[in-house]
């Protein structure tokens, strides 16, 4: 994993990272903010903060001597970008199709019509109209 969507999304991955990331769309936060609401070591919120840093998705500076979290809210437009590319399969509208095929083949019933009536035949009969077809 050394490409900048691979270091985001596997950031992302946790979910301690992903409430850090929560936490400082409020505001900038010092890490020991950060650190209070969980219930781990300051060591390990340094890390998961490490790797946030890493990825981009947080900067952090010292002020004084207290150590700062900011959130780097373009560091996700990458990742964002890439996820919105499935999103060109819009979700299927099935009355929709089902008006559709009932006005492309207007002899046959309607879909819930016909699946109501297909639940009470039994598999033999099932397998007899897909003979039927074949031949």
């Amino acid at each position: 994993m050394n490409g900048p969507l691979d270091l985001t999304f596997a950031a992302l991955a946790d979910p301690t990272r992903r409430t850090i990331l929560s936490m400082l769309l409020e505001d900038d936060m010092a890490v020991t903010d950060v650190a209070e609401p969980f219930e781990m070591s300051l060591t390990a919120i340094s890390k998961h903060l490490g790797i946030l840093v890493r990825a981009g998705l947080i900067s952090q500076e010292r002020r004084g001597r207290v150590k700062w979290c900011k959130l780097e809210p373009g560091a996700l437009r990458a990742a964002s970008v890439w996820m919105q590319g499935f999103g060109q399969f819009e979700p299927v509208d099935l009355e929709a199709f089902e008006t559709f095929l009932a006005a492309e083949l207007p002899d046959r019933p309607p879909l819930a019509l016909q699946n109501e009536a297909d639940d009470g035949q039994n598999d033999d009969d099932e397998t007899d109209e897909i003979n039927n077809v074949a031949h």
